[in-house]
């Protein structure tokens, strides 16, 4: 199955499938990004072997997508504290640190912070929005004026650097 067979296939069902995922994850912004996923995935797969059935093979793939997303989902909201009075959060014990553990998170986030202000300030705006404020790929790349691919290429790039000074740190 090829690649541009594959390319007819999505444009065709684009809109079955994201219609389809959004009733899943109930959020428009979410279900974009599954079916970008979705896309990337099968792109992947038809690169490393031959796939028969090619439309199964898609809805399957975003609706597993959509299942891992929920079932994510879920779990975070398990471990989420919003229904806790703020007093009974504030009056749980932190575990003890010792001082080299501080010392030594405390030197990982100066490194993390040297590296991170050597980006570029495109790629400080595109983690920022990410990371910091929670925004999709899809919502970056429309107020960047920039494409999802950069987008996803970018947080890649930054993400190394970031797992990167964290490997360093651990060996120190």
């Amino acid at each position: 199955m090829s690649q541009s067979r594959f390319n007819d296939v999505f444009i065709t069902q684009r809109i079955t499938l994201l219609r389809t995922l959004e009733r899943m994850v109930n959020n428009h912004s979410t279900a974009e990004d599954l079916l970008q996923e979705t896309y990337l995935r099968v792109t992947r797969a038809l690169s490393e072997r031959a796939i028969d059935h090619l439309e199964p093979f898609v809805f399957q793939t975003a609706r597993n997508l959509a299942l891992d997303h929920l079932r994510a989902r879920r779990i975070h909201s398990r471990t989420m504290v919003d229904d806790v009075p703020l007093e009974v959060v504030q009056s749980v014990a932190a575990p003890a640190g010792n001082a080299e553990d501080a010392v030594h998170a405390e030197r990982l986030l100066e490194r993390l912070n040297v590296r991170l202000s050597q980006l570029s300030p495109r790629q400080q705006q595109i983690f920022i929005l990410s990371r910091l404020h929670g925004h999709s790929y899809l919502e970056i790349a429309e107020k960047l004026g920039v494409s999802l691919s950069t987008v996803q290429k970018e947080l890649k790039l930054i993400m190394t650097i970031c797992m990167g000074v964290a490997g360093r740190s651990s060996k120190l």
